[in-house]
């Protein structure tokens, strides 16, 4: 998909300030106590989503995620279609005080592909 340049700059902006990590690394994390939460539409979580992911799309999740996470110390792994959505609301929780957002770089591209069990 190609993304319009003021989008792309508020993207790069946000990946400045939050920590992302790929598909590799967060297979080698899977053991630690985090929640995985996907920030797609709801179209696009309806057609297929990372079985034990939490739906929480960008367009609520600010207004949403305290009651969802309350503990703004647990470790969020956030994807989207491809990690600049996540990267634009990782860098909002951690505004909002969260201290380990991720955005997942590759998102639902990278995870469809990774082995890891797919629902839909």
């Amino acid at each position: 998909m190609k993304h319009n340049e003021g989008f792309l700059r508020l993207v790069a902006d946000a990946k400045t300030r939050v920590q992302e990590i790929d598909i590799d690394t967060y297979k080698t994390q899977l053991a630690e106590p985090h929640v995985l939460v996907d920030v797609r539409e709801e179209s696009e979580w309806n057609a297929g989503h990372v079985a034990g992911a939490i739906h929480l799309g960008k367009g609520i999740i600010e207004r949403d995620v305290e009651t969802q996470i309350p503990d703004k110390s647990t470790k969020i792994v956030l994807y989207c279609g491809g990690g600049f959505r996540s990267a634009l609301v990782a860098d909002n929780l951690r505004k909002m005080g969260y201290t380990h957002p991720i955005s997942l770089d590759g998102g639902w591209r990278a995870l469809k592909d990774s082995g890891l069990p797919l629902e839909s």
